[in-house]
Formats: C-alpha cells, sequence, structure tokens
C-alpha cells in the first residue's frame, strides 16, 4: 500500500487527507481492520516508537496507552500483584501471569483510566489472546503492533461491531533520517531524534547519595522515553516499571510535577484497602467504577459518592469515608518512586512537590543557573539526582 485516504484530518473540515511515504515507496503498515484516522495514525506511529525504544532499552516487552498524541502511561511486561490486578480491573482475567504483553498493557492501561478512555495502543511484541481480552472490553480506538494471534485478531476484530482499527507494523522498518512538516505553509525540517535513552545515560550522579538500584534505573528509562514522547512540557513519574503520573503540554514546570504528581498519588491511592474493599454493584461497569473511585478520592467531591440517596446508586453498602487525613498519612508511606523531566527544573519547588508523591529518584537533563538549589533540595531528602544532560522536547 502506498498511500491511504483518511476521511479526513485533525478536524471534519479539514478535507481532503491521506498518509503516503515521500519517496513513493510502500508504507510501512498494513491495516487488518477498521478505517483508521488521522489522529489515530499520530497516535499509532508516536507509541510504536515509545514501545519499539523501551524494548530496546530494557529487553523486556511493553505497552503504552495513548490518548492525542501523548501517552497516558506506558510499562514493561512484568507480573502484577492481587491489589494491582483489582486496582487495574484485571484481577478477573484467566492466565494473566503467563502473558508478559497483557501485564504490561493491563499496567498501562490501569495507571490513569480516565485519560486512557478511548485510547490508542501500542505493544511491542505480539498481541496474544489474554491481551486482546483485556482490550475486547476497553473503550478504545485502535492498536499497533508487529503481529497478532490468530486468536487475539478475531476477538480484536469484533469489537466496535466490526470496526475496531487494527494496525500491523512492520518492526524493521527505519525511517529517514531527516523529517519534515508544514506549519502555516511553510516547511520545517530537522534530523529525527533519534538519541538513544538506556542505562549509559545515567551514570552522571550529582546527588550525595548515589545508591541507584537496577529498579530505579528501569524506571528512570520508562520515565524518560515515555517523556521523549509526550508533549511538551513534561513531567513523569514512574514505579515498578511503569508510567504512573504523566503531566503533559504545561507551560510552566511546576504544573507539570503537580500535574504528574496527582496522577500518581491517585494511582497510589486506588491500591488502598479503603477503595479496594468498596462494595460495587454487580450492575456498575468499570467506566462508571472508574468515575465514582475518582470522585471518592476527591477532596472536593467524595461527599456526592456518600450522599445518603446516592451512595445506593453504585454500592451495596455505604463506603467508609476516606478522609483527607487519612489519605495523607497513606501516601507519606510510598517510597521509591522516581521522577524524570523533559527539561531541566529551574526551581527546587518541582523537588518540594516530588517528595510529597514518595519520589526518592530523580532524572533531568541540568543545566539551570539554580541547579545547586534543585542539588542541595535533594540532598535535604537524601534523593539520588542524575543529570542525563539531555533535553527530550517533542512538539
Amino acid at each position: 500500500m502506498k498511500e491511504f485516504e483518511l476521511k479526513y484530518g485533525c478536524n471534519p473540515n479539514q478535507k481532503p487527507a491521506k498518509i503516503y511515504m515521500k519517496d513513493g515507496g510502500e508504507l510501512p503498515i498494513e491495516i487488518l481492520n477498521g478505517k483508521p484516522g488521522y489522529i489515530n495514525f499520530l497516535d499509532a506511529f508516536n507509541s510504536w516508537q515509545l514501545v519499539k525504544e523501551l524494548k530496546e532499552a530494557t529487553s523486556m516487552c511493553c505497552a503504552t496507552s495513548f490518548k492525542h498524541v501523548s501517552p497516558t502511561s506506558a510499562a514493561v511486561g512484568k507480573v502484577l500483584d492481587e491489589k494491582l490486578k483489582k486496582s487495574c480491573f484485571v484481577d478477573d482475567i484467566e492466565n494473566l501471569d503467563n502473558s508478559l504483553i497483557a501485564c504490561a498493557y493491563a499496567r498501562a492501561r490501569g495507571t490513569d483510566r480516565m485519560s486512557s478512555f478511548g485510547d490508542w495502543i501500542a505493544l511491542s511484541d505480539e498481541c496474544d489472546e489474554t491481551c486482546a481480552k483485556i482490550i475486547a472490553r476497553e473503550v478504545s480506538d485502535g492498536i499497533i503492533a508487529p503481529g497478532y494471534s490468530e486468536k487475539a485478531l478475531e476477538i480484536l476484530k469484533a469489537k466496535r461491531k466490526g470496526s475496531y482499527n487494527i494496525i500491523k507494523i512492520d518492526p524493521d522498518y527505519v525511517p529517514e533520517v531527516q523529517e519534515t512538516k508544514q506549519v502555516f505553509g511553510v516547511t520545517f525540517e530537522q534530523g529525527r531524534n533519534n538519541f538513544k535513552i538506556n542505562r549509559e545515560l545515567l551514570q552522571n550522579v550529582v546527588t550525595k547519595n548515589k545508591n541507584l538500584p537496577d529498579s530505579a534505573i528501569i524506571d528512570m528509562i520508562v520515565s524518560l522515553i515515555t517523556l521523549k514522547y509526550t508533549q511538551s512540557n513534561s513531567v513523569c513519574f514512574a514505579k515498578d516499571g511503569q508510567a504512573i503520573g504523566v503531566g503533559a503540554g504545561q507551560q510552566s514546570r511546576i504544573h507539570c510535577t503537580r500535574l504528574a504528581g496527582q496522577k500518581a498519588d491517585l494511582w497510589h491511592l486506588r491500591q488502598s484497602d479503603k477503595v479496594l474493599g468498596l462494595k460495587f454493584l454487580d450492575s456498575v461497569g468499570r467506566p462508571d467504577r472508574n468515575n465514582v473511585i475518582d470522585i471518592y478520592l476527591s477532596d472536593d467531591e467524595s461527599q456526592d459518592v456518600l450522599a445518603d440517596g446516592n451512595w445506593q446508586k453504585y454500592f451495596s453498602e455505604k463506603p467508609a469515608e476516606f478522609t483527607r487525613e487519612e489519605k495523607k498519612e497513606y501516601l507519606k508511606t510510598i517510597t521509591g518512586v522516581t521522577v524524570g523531566s523533559d527539561a531541566f527544573f529551574p526551581f527546587s519547588d518541582n523537588v518540594e512537590r516530588a517528595k510529597k508523591s514518595g519520589v526518592s529518584y530523580i532524572c533531568e537533563p541540568g543545566g539551570s543557573l539554580r541547579d545547586d538549589l534543585v542539588i542541595e533540595a535533594c540532598d535535604k531528602y537524601d534523593m539520588v539526582m542524575c543529570f542525563t544532560g539531555m533535553r527530550l522536547f517533542h512538539h
């Protein structure tokens, strides 16, 4: 296939629209089902690059959940513990532990379910039946992967009344070194961002504490590669091989950190006994359960769920109140979280906010006039910080 005609571009008024290779060659994809749109392809090609690079850097299969050209999360294939399975709504999936690619997607989808509603999926490895079963019951726009098992393809083709977008990509495809795009009729050209993110990038530890365990190195790599394909400015929190909070597209870095930190906090709180112990009615579906949990954990709106005459819509018994102080105390027990930034932290306020979300490890480019103050703040909390020396803006 040399070109593919699209229904329209970013918006319905932007016609005609198509994708094609500038040199007239074959597209590196096969469309196995559906008719992906302009934004679908933007998500597909960005998300594929993320999982391909993450697998190369970690030697682990991985998955990402994308929305509007930024990842909501990315994760490597690690088995989920029982609490995380329940938090991610996959505790009923048979043979989950035997499919690491399914584990990777369960983590990526379960991190920020509100943002992942209607997501685009990328898998580094073949989609198997177990992974397809998870995808089949979630609201999603499409998937890109290097291959699909026969059973997985059968399951996915039945999704969305047979219109689910399924793309197979050539895993050996390498794009041209130079890339171009047009803005307002003006053509921009630049070298592709082929910068490799790996363990060697994390050798410049600038804090007094230089104890960087392998688990934190993996989390740093997950965080940085996630940032490489996140609209800037961006900050990413990671834990146990997955991105647990992404703050994307903010003009201020502290706002990135606050947004990502809030999402990371919610990820942790969703695994608390109070949340996992909520007695939902069987009639309440996953999207509604997720929304109710989000409201339950919100300081401003929690009473809406607990109010007399309202909680019976969702629960078989009234939930115990989860007070602000209880949540703060729970979050104080969290440690070992990693945070990455696509550009330097200009002020130490980012470190102070990160500390509130259990951050122990930080990776950022460095180069601020106030690097000494940022390092000092890390030392105050006995954090480990690496300067990568490389900015990761993505626009």
